[in-house]
């Protein structure tokens, strides 16, 4: 769980967002939902409380504007109606349950505050804990989007169904069958660690071989290892591993050999889509081709 507290200044083109407070909370309501198919009562609380402290932290902070979104693993939950009244009646925070189509729409609405060429081909490349979502990008419109089941810590139990990756496999295909010449744009934690355990330059991109270098020598040393040593968290530790291997399987499927890190995700883009909305900034909003 994240809570991302901005301010939005407006620039030129587009707006940006300050960050003043990123909260991380390693909930992971996932490890319940792959497993047995519904939120237990230990994560349902720790949920509550996040978000009560979540809730009393943007009356701090003084924060006009609020929303909550919840992603694959709500969506899944079998006990999701009874969790969310539960949660909403307890925390006083209402929580929008997003589908994947969504969700991937909200990282892409980020695309015009990057400083990328806007009149390429590009593929985004979302790595979460319960899906990964991509949307095809050309000319700065989106020409497909999809989610898929296909995450980190659904790989960690084991829950990825090889279909699924038939599935983005089919997907990619139509890509690369359109002749498109892609660049990949990747968000999410995970590969913002590789970006950074690489040591790239700001605005350089990361090679597919220089994630398969990260991937294998963080691999090299144990979970203890990893959080002593090489200092990642211990929700980052375990998890880096499967998202680095799915992100090199989706850049080699698409044919793409780097990909650029912004240091924005879905949170930003929830941040945006909510200013866009509160102040009608039209100019912003996803276009299809």
């Amino acid at each position: 769980m994240r809570l991302l507290i901005g301010d939005v200044v407006e620039r030129d083109d587009h707006p940006v967002i300050k960050k003043t407070s990123l909260v991380r909370v390693p909930i992971r309501l996932g490890a319940d939902v792959f497993d047995g198919g519904a939120i237990t009562p230990a994560k349902r609380d720790q949920l509550i409380k996040s978000l009560k402290a979540f809730r009393l932290l943007t009356e701090v902070y003084g924060v006009h504007y609020l929303r909550c979104c919840a992603t694959s693993a709500m969506r899944e939950a079998t006990n999701r109606d009874e969790i969310l009244a539960r949660v909403e009646m307890e925390s006083g925070v209402h929580v929008e349950v997003i589908h994947g189509t969504m969700e991937a729409d909200l990282i892409m609405s980020t695309f015009w505050t990057q400083d990328l060429l806007k009149d390429r081909s590009y593929l985004y490349i979302d790595v979460g804990g319960g899906s990964t979502e991509l949307t095809w990008i050309e000319n700065g419109k989106r020409k497909h989007s999809s989610s898929f089941k296909i995450g980190t810590v659904r790989s960690l139990q084991h829950k990825v169904n090889e279909k699924e990756w038939e599935t983005m496999a089919d997907f990619l295909a139509e890509i690369r069958d359109s002749g498109a010449k892609l660049t990949a744009i990747g968000t999410g934690g995970n590969i913002n660690r590789l970006f950074k355990e690489n040591k790239n330059g700001y605005g350089e991109p990361l090679s597919i071989e220089d994630i398969r270098k990260q991937r294998d020598r963080i691999a090299a040393y144990s979970f203890q290892d990893r959080v002593n040593l090489l200092r990642l968290r211990p929700d980052r530790a375990d998890v880096i591993i499967p998202a680095a291997d799915i992100f090199l399987r989706t850049m080699g499927e698409a044919g793409v050999k780097e990909v650029f890190v912004p240091k924005v995700g879905l949170a930003d883009g929830i941040v945006y889509d909510l200013y866009n909305k509160q102040y009608g900034k039209q100019r912003y909003a996803v276009e299809t081709v």
